[in-house]
């Protein structure tokens, strides 16, 4: 019999990746709809919960409590196994990097704040919990994240917008990769402590070697430039998301990167792909130079 995982979330970036790599691996999936199916139910039968629910910024305080809890209880409910794609907002930009599974979580913003508490939850509940940690996505769609929003969003026109010092260390994990260590993951989760905080290293480059990258590969010169955070700060008054961007906004300030230690452990030989591949199927296929182009500079494997 197939083992079985509900995907929570699974039009969002995480429950999209999570619910194909799944299926790939041969599990039976079950998608979550919020509007009609009752989650209790719905979790009933299931070995795995794919917790990829995730609210709006501004409706963090609101929601994010109500809906761990109510995942908790139905995992509880069920005997299963929660799988939660957790994020560097837990430590703080006084942590010093490596981040990993001792790094103390001491954010003091309101965001890292309502994660750490989350976390919490999860930790004190007794439900069996694979917090699997991450920087921010490169997606192979655009997503409306960082990549594809703003780091790439004219890459068209030959233009890398960067939102931090062109020198700063910063984590970023392909999203089909880390769907793939959460099956695997899962698959041994029997072998897991109860509650067990696995940090995904993915990738840790900084602005201009990922636009150097991007240079190896499109089929046009990549110009870098510098994001300005004055709209962000002009709209903070009447828009409750520059309030919570320009909140983050140490993340790309503070270089760090994540400590692979215990994925090695549990996962041992996990392989990411490789950086050009995964930047040339997150950008439109229209600007990925074949290899015989003349600005292609390296073969992506």
């Amino acid at each position: 019999m197939k083992p079985t995982v509900l995907i929570l979330g699974p039009t969002g970036r995480f429950g999209r990746a999570a619910e194909h790599a799944f299926c790939t691996a041969g599990w039976a999936t079950v998608r979550f709809d919020r509007g009609t199916d009752d989650l209790v139910q719905a979790a009933r039968a299931v070995d795995v919960i794919v917790n990829a629910w995730n609210p709006q910024y501004p409706d963090w305080a609101d929601q994010v409590p109500r809906l761990h809890d109510q995942v908790i209880a139905a995992a509880k409910a069920a005997g299963a196994t929660v799988i939660v794609p957790g994020n560097v907002y837990v430590y703080g930009p006084q942590a010093t990097p490596p981040w990993g599974q001792e790094t103390p979580q001491e954010a003091r913003n309101p965001l890292g704040q309502i994660r750490i508490a989350m976390e919490q939850a999860y930790r004190q509940s007794g439900v069996r919990t694979i917090v699997l940690r991450a920087g921010d996505f490169i997606d192979t769609v655009a997503s409306g994240n960082w990549f594809d929003a703003v780091l790439t969003k004219r890459l068209a026109s030959g233009r890398f917008s960067y939102p931090g010092p062109l020198d700063v260390p910063h984590a970023w994990a392909f999203l089909p990769d880390l769907a793939r260590a959460a099956v695997q993951l899962a698959e041994r989760r029997e072998e897991l402590p109860v509650f067990s905080d696995i940090s995904f290293p993915g990738y840790t480059v900084t602005g201009a070697e990922m636009a150097t990258a991007l240079d190896r590969i499109v089929t046009r010169p990549v110009r870098m430039t510098q994001m300005s955070w004055i709209p962000l700060r002009l709209l903070k008054p009447v828009w409750p998301m520059a309030r919570c961007l320009l909140e983050m906004r140490y993340l790309w300030q503070v270089g760090h990167t994540l400590d692979g230690t215990l994925l090695e452990q549990y996962l041992p030989g996990f392989a990411v792909t490789p950086f050009e591949t995964a930047l040339a199927q997150a950008i439109p296929p229209g600007l990925v130079a074949p290899p015989s182009h003349p600005l292609a500079k390296t073969a992506v494997a």
